[in-house]
């Protein structure tokens, strides 16, 4: 047993040193770039980033979520406005921080956005319902990461995809699910890619934040409005009891 414990201490002790030398240094001009910025994940690490010292540019969806960003961070954060959905929103955030980085690349890339989630049995749903998710967490994701490429492969930087570990767990329909491990494999993909490159890909499966959970009048309102829009012929199958359980 003290040899167990004595060995634990001095791989402790080793262990520290060689983690240390893995740190960032030099952070003054490092570019990172954040999407998903308005609240929760994305703006914790936007304001915790700039306190570090990183040149942070924070993509938000909104106007407000922007301002009120800058409000409390240094005069070095820069926001842009971005709507993953929108190729031409994504165009003007790559022109945006290919400016801001001035020649030097993009350190590092971190995406957290996540689209709207109709949460409901599988034939319940539209194609429309899937797309209000596929197309900012996937298809937006993927977009806007093969637009900074050159960016990133210039600076040798890195990719962080932050993925809710609950959206690996697929036990309901629709494209929450189908977005996440959707990010796994373009992400595992990805960093076999670009090691040529020097440039580091990684995976933050995170689990459940205060800003994140989902209140039960917003799932129930979800339900409603689908259940509302069946045709007839679906709403007998299931009937109305299971509606009600």
């Amino acid at each position: 047993l003290y040899i167990a414990i004595l060995a634990s201490i001095l791989s402790i002790i080793i262990y520290w040193p060689i983690r240390d030398r893995y740190r960032v240094r030099n952070l003054n001009g490092k570019h990172v770039f954040i999407t998903g910025c308005d609240t929760g994940l994305g703006n914790s690490l936007a304001k915790w980033l700039d306190k570090k010292g990183f040149c942070v540019i924070a993509a938000c969806t909104t106007e407000k979520g922007s301002h009120q960003l800058r409000l409390c961070s240094s005069l070095s954060l820069k926001t842009v406005n971005l709507n993953l959905a929108d190729s031409n929103s994504i165009s003007r955030a790559v022109q945006f921080v290919t400016e801001q980085t001035a020649g030097k690349g993009l350190f590092g890339l971190v995406s957290n956005a996540e689209g709207t989630a109709p949460v409901g049995p599988t034939d319940w749903l539209r194609i429309e319902d899937f797309h209000s998710v596929l197309d900012v967490s996937l298809l937006g994701l993927i977009e806007i990461t093969l637009k900074l490429l050159p960016l990133l492969k210039k600076a040798e930087g890195r990719v962080v995809n932050l993925i809710n570990a609950k959206g690996l767990m697929a036990f309901v329909g629709g494209g929450y699910s189908l977005s996440k491990w959707g990010m796994e494999a373009f992400s595992d993909t990805l960093r076999i890619e670009l090691q040529h490159f020097g440039v580091k890909v990684s995976i933050v499966e995170h689990g459940f934040f205060k800003a994140e959970v989902v209140n039960s009048d917003i799932i129930e309102k979800y339900l409603f409005k689908l259940w509302n829009r069946l045709t007839p012929e679906i709403r007998d199958s299931y009937g109305e009891k299971y509606f009600v359980e």
